[in-house]
């Protein structure tokens, strides 16, 4: 529907409400010896890229592969300037 992120709402902290956790009382132990499920993963999937945009504009570079470390950031602002 759009063409570019300028038109296009990204929802921030702000937008996202309150989150209950429910612990289902069930033991799984065809999963694992502990019998514990997770979903937990599909939560962080944008973290990293926060992570990089944030780094982006306190620095100005642009770090493209994980993981991000201070030598790649250096030399980001060696090529950079």
């Amino acid at each position: 529907m759009n063409h570019d992120f300028a038109e296009y709402h990204i929802p921030v902290n702000t937008d996202v409400h309150d989150i209950d956790v429910i612990f289902v009382d069930e033991q799984d132990e065809i999963v694992n010896p502990l019998g514990a499920n997770g979903v937990g993963e599909i939560g962080v999937v944008g973290v990293p890229a926060a992570i990089a945009n944030a780094i982006h504009r306190a620095t100005g570079v642009r770090v493209r592969d994980l993981p991000i470390t201070v030598d790649k950031i250096r030399a980001g602002m060696k090529t950079s300037g």
